[in-house]
């Protein structure tokens, strides 16, 4: 009996060498062939590949979160834009209120010689009154050749302040600038046509400051 017992022993040689590598191999999984950085619990993740630049895990969600950052402005530009268009606006009503102001000064002005010339006008008058006065005899005396400068010196300045002479005698009465005080039957003279000029009528740069009173031929 004990030699059956060497002799089934003998019949299977090796088969308690084989039994801890067959334990080993069955109880433990076999990673060898299996690519590096892949797990074993998630098998899907080994087909995901990342885009080159971009930050695994972050995905599209964290693209448009940087880029969103990237379009946030900073608020000391927003305050700086503020201040450019408000001194824009500043600048533009200023220019505005420039040219108002201008545009005032010059129409007071205007008003103001107006006014002056209209009260000039009474003593320009007398000067051609105190002329026509002078006798026959004395129109070439010193006194008379006094007056004369005088009145043509003061005519003058007016002139070159702007005021200019309306025309009357042999126009046509023009109801803008002459004043008709009188009519006369007169076939040497035309239809509506000044025949006489009673007291001469101004202008100050285009504008009636006096109109021409005179007698209009029907």
């Amino acid at each position: 009996m004990g030699k059956d017992r060497d002799t089934e022993k003998s019949e299977v040689p090796g088969s308690q060498e084989m039994a801890p590598d067959f334990a080993e191999e069955g109880g433990k999984e076999n990673t060898a062939d299996k690519p590096e950085g892949t797990d074993p619990k998630n098998p899907a993740a080994e087909n995901e590949t990342v885009p080159d630049g971009e930050i695994p895990g972050q995905g599209e969600g964290g693209r448009d979160s940087g880029q969103k950052k990237a379009d946030k402005k900073d608020p000391k530009d927003t305050q700086i834009e503020e201040m450019q268009d408000r001194l824009m606006r500043q600048m533009a009503e200023f220019d505005n209120f420039r040219k108002r102001t201008e545009k005032e000064k010059s129409a007071m002005y205007e008003v103001g010689a107006r006014d002056m010339i209209e009260k000039i006008l009474p003593v320009l008058d007398n000067f051609e009154r105190a002329l026509a006065a002078v006798p026959e005899e004395e129109k070439g005396g010193s006194f008379a050749e006094g007056v004369e400068m005088i009145y043509k010196q003061f005519l003058k300045t007016l002139e070159d302040a702007g005021v200019e002479v309306i025309e009357a005698v042999g126009q046509q009465f023009n109801p803008d600038v002459h004043n008709a005080v009188m009519h006369i039957e007169d076939e040497a003279y035309g239809e509506n046509e000044i025949s006489q000029e009673l007291q001469k009528g101004y202008k100050y740069r285009g504008t009636v400051v006096r109109h021409s009173m005179v007698q209009v031929a029907n």
